[in-house]
């Protein structure tokens, strides 16, 4: 009965093409809650549109051009609620997004006897919850981990490669300055 209480969460990790839109439903009934949270790993300016609709298409939240977001929406009433991920302002680049879905299920008869019978169950429920919400922190800081560490080794990779880059230039340069000043102070005779 305690695992009933506790928040569902799911991890995805997807890549959105240039000039296209990717959404997700979830069925939700009235007064369960559902929060969004998202990062964009790869691609562009690391930025993406982000859109929430209820189950009527209205649309509850519209951010454009997010690097990350948290959004939480509870259902008014039951249905089919959608959010998405738009990369419409973008013609050439795919973006790769990060992102979790916690679900909050409150069974009917948690909700009616909440604090009333046993204090024990109530604890055990409180726990699972907590329990699970550090799971899910958790995961997704090995997310966010991994994605900042794909960025720290692409940008070492670009330095390492600006530095060769460098050094032939240089080399290059030093090449060619000393010959011309040998050609420079070469006595030329006359025959």
């Amino acid at each position: 009965m305690a695992l009933l209480a506790a928040p569902l969460a799911s991890a995805f990790t997807i890549t959105v093409d240039p000039s296209s839109t990717k959404c997700y439903y979830e069925d939700l009934v009235a007064g369960n809650s559902l929060t969004v949270s998202f990062e964009v790993g790869e691609g562009g300016q690391h930025d993406i549109d982000f859109s929430m609709m209820d189950a009527t298409g209205r649309i509850l939240h519209a951010e454009p051009k997010k690097v990350s977001g948290f959004y939480t929406l509870t259902a008014d009433r039951e249905g089919k609620y959608t959010y998405c991920f738009n990369n419409q302002m973008s013609m050439v680049t795919s973006k790769v997004v990060s992102f979790f879905v916690h679900e909050n299920h409150r069974p009917k008869k948690e909700a009616k006897d909440d604090g009333a019978t046993d204090p024990l169950a109530n604890e055990i429920r409180q726990l699972t919850r907590h329990l699970q919400e550090v799971r899910d922190a958790q995961s997704y800081i090995v997310i966010r981990e991994r994605m900042h560490r794909d960025t720290a080794e692409s940008t070492n990779s670009r330095v390492k490669w600006w530095s060769f880059f460098q050094v032939i230039l240089l080399a290059t340069v030093c090449f060619f300055q000393i010959s011309y000043l040998k050609r420079f102070f070469e006595v030329k005779r006359l025959v």
